[in-house]
């Protein structure tokens, strides 16, 4: 088993959003960090960063946040954005303030556009990220899909066919699978990323997306018990249900 990198204290708690290295010296000054029950005394006590190390501390009598190699999974409310770029309410608005300020910061793990809703994952990881984005790994995205108009019938030998092309690009989409539910209500699952995807697919067969919910990626389902704006922590058999086998 490889050894547990170390790190100050003052460095890890700046790094996880608690504040400046001289905030920090207040907390420790005061008591407020604790390491299995003991109080530290001195800001550069240098601490093994483990998996298991918000369980063993404290800070202000709660538990330290997750240390850096955070993936979590939110339930994305409609009219929130994932850019940091964009005007109005945020993602990132929806987790703690101190987690905004983390380094390495929180990134999104792809995009949810802000009339869509539903499962978004979110890490501080970039090898993990990529891992996960990436082309060569096949991970699908699930979508439960709400239409203006009845489907035709065909849609599903289109979207499978792997020859549907979308306006303005030059590149067939891979074959993507439909479950009709209704006649205006369809699973469609994915396995690229392209621009607005799911609801230009709609738009090429003369339909119009009026709802668009993503409920699963790889094999992990948005659990029920996660309302829309809620978030949870992921552990290591959730993210293995997301990545592919290496």
């Amino acid at each position: 088993m490889s050894k547990a990198a170390t790190l100050r204290l003052d460095r890890l708690l700046a790094n996880l959003g608690y504040g400046s290295r001289r905030e920090v010296q207040q907390l420790v000054d005061a008591g407020a960090v604790t390491l299995d029950g003991a109080i530290i005394e001195e800001p550069d006590q240098r601490i093994a960063v483990t998996r298991d190390l918000p369980e063993r501390m404290q800070v202000d009598d709660e538990p330290l946040d997750p240390p850096p190699g955070l993936l979590l999974m939110l339930n994305k409310p409609l009219g929130v954005t994932c850019s940091h770029k964009e005007a109005g309410p945020l993602v990132y608005g929806l987790l703690p303030p101190r987690w905004r300020r983390r380094d390495p910061a929180l990134s999104t793990v792809g995009r949810l556009d802000k009339e869509t809703s539903g499962l978004l994952l979110m890490t501080d990881d970039g090898t993990l990220l990529h891992r996960i984005i990436s082309p060569r790994s096949n991970v699908s995205k699930r979508y439960r899909v709400t239409l203006d108009r009845p489907l035709r019938g065909d849609e599903a030998a289109i979207f499978s066919s792997g020859t549907l092309m979308l306006d303005n690009e030059d590149k067939p989409l891979l074959p993507a699978e439909l479950e009709v539910l209704s006649p205006t209500e369809a699973l469609v699952t994915i396995t690229e990323g392209r621009y607005h995807q799911v609801r230009r697919m709609f738009a090429a067969v003369g339909n119009h997306v009026v709802a668009l919910h993503r409920d699963r990626m790889g094999g992990l389902t948005l659990p029920d018990d996660i309302a829309p704006g809620e978030y949870r922590i992921m552990g290591e058999a959730e993210i293995a249900q997301v990545l592919p086998p290496r």
